[in-house]
């Protein structure tokens, strides 16, 4: 397993760069698993939707949802992404729901929020909250 950080993965997606975009390839080309953390695709979300490129929320969830299907491409906790993904999307089941996300919740909010459900549920706990100033979270 390999990892990447955002600028190899931001390259990655979005071939902006010559160079770096058939650099970027070559990592994400072999056979070994590459592995994208929580830092990294909140990193990558962050810098998609601002200023520099703008895509909208669902084309970030598009693109998001692909890298699912590639084969060597791995996400900390496959299920906690997707999760958040969804939520983020707003297309979050009837029990995900329950974690409480307004609406307006970017990426990163919803992904905070799954991680700490997943936590809590391994230890053996109710997640009671997650406080925040974010009033879109």
């Amino acid at each position: 397993m390999i990892a990447v950080d955002a600028s190899v993965f931001l390259r990655y997606l979005l071939h902006d760069d010559e160079v770096h975009a058939a650099r970027a390839d070559a990592v994400f080309d072999t056979a070994e698993t590459v592995l994208v953390t929580d830092v990294v695709l909140v990193e990558t979300v962050w810098t998609l939707s601002g200023r520099k490129y703008r895509l909208t929320k669902p084309d970030l969830v598009v693109a998001l949802e692909r890298l699912f299907s590639e084969p060597n491409i791995r996400f900390e906790d496959d299920q906690v992404v997707w999760r958040a993904l969804q939520a983020y999307r707003g297309a979050a089941s009837a029990e995900e729901g329950e974690a409480g996300l307004a609406s307006g919740a970017g990426f990163a909010d919803a992904l905070i929020v799954y991680k700490a459900l997943k936590t809590a549920s391994e230890g053996c706990e109710a997640l009671n909250a997650v406080y925040t100033f974010d009033a879109a979270m």
